[in-house]
């Protein structure tokens, strides 16, 4: 069974599910290393797209402008046959300066595109955490509802004063009744003790 199945796999076709199936890594098999002759430059993401973004905020400002302008400038009137001898390094029309000026425009835009990256990856982290913050000021806050609503309803079941004082006031005028002798209570309570003794039976 064995010899038919490579059999099989050595007659398979390619792109059929045998082929794909023969191109998968073997866990069972160890991977041989590959070694290059050439080493790698090794770099700092950091400190280089620091240096990017330093790069970035001095292109985008009015000094790089009028440096540039002036160098410009000072260049053309160099190479301009006007004026008397010297040596004119690039003759019109100024094929040199032209390259410097591609060059410089070929690596000042991946500078800034690598500067915009990092900013946005800044902008992303502040986003995440503002947004962090707002679920965690939203939770503090349904939970200082939550309290207040619990101090309502258990204020709601607490005596209030006025309930407190009509209270008193009927406590004390019992209390009042009960102090005075003509009252009908007193009346009521010795006309039942005098019953009592009178149902009583004789010695």
């Amino acid at each position: 069974m064995s010899s038919t199945t490579c059999y099989r796999r050595a007659g398979a076709r390619r792109g059929s599910p045998v082929a794909r199936e023969d191109r998968r890594v073997r866990l069972d098999s160890p991977v041989d290393p590959r070694r290059s002759f050439v080493r790698r430059p090794a770099y700092d993401p950091d400190i280089f797209g620091q240096l990017s973004e330093r790069i970035a905020r001095f292109i985008g400002t009015g000094r790089f402008l009028v440096y540039m302008t002036v160098v410009v400038l000072v260049w053309i009137i160099w190479n301009v046959p006007v004026g008397p001898d010297r040596a004119q390094f690039d003759e019109y029309p100024f094929i040199f300066l032209t390259l410097a000026l591609s060059l410089q425009a070929s690596y000042a835009a991946p500078l800034i595109l690598l500067a915009q990256n990092r900013q946005e990856a800044r902008d992303r982290v502040n986003m995440d955490q503002d947004r962090d913050a707002n679920a965690r000021a939203h939770a503090d806050m349904q939970f200082l509802a939550r309290e207040v609503a619990g101090l309502r309803i258990a204020l709601g079941e607490v005596a209030t004063r006025d309930y407190l004082r009509s209270e008193l006031r009927s406590l004390l005028g019992d209390l009042q009744e009960l102090q005075d002798p003509d009252s009908p209570l007193d009346d009521i309570q010795s006309r039942s003790a005098g019953e009592a003794r009178d149902a009583e039976p004789g010695p």
